[in-house]
């Protein structure tokens, strides 16, 4: 991976971002760590391929 974004956003906007990052590079694999309250966490990795 070649880049990395690190922000603090709600968890359905970060996946946005990620996903339209990927969308302007062409393709790739995109992973984020979404914080959903009380304690709990996801892990996402959205890959898209052209």
């Amino acid at each position: 991976m070649d880049k990395v974004v690190a922000t603090a956003l709600p968890p359905a906007r970060l996946a946005g971002t990620v996903a339209r990052r990927l969308a302007r590079q062409g393709g790739g694999v995109g992973v984020a760590t979404l914080c959903i309250g009380v304690g709990q966490g996801l892990a996402l990795a959205l890959v898209l391929e052209r």
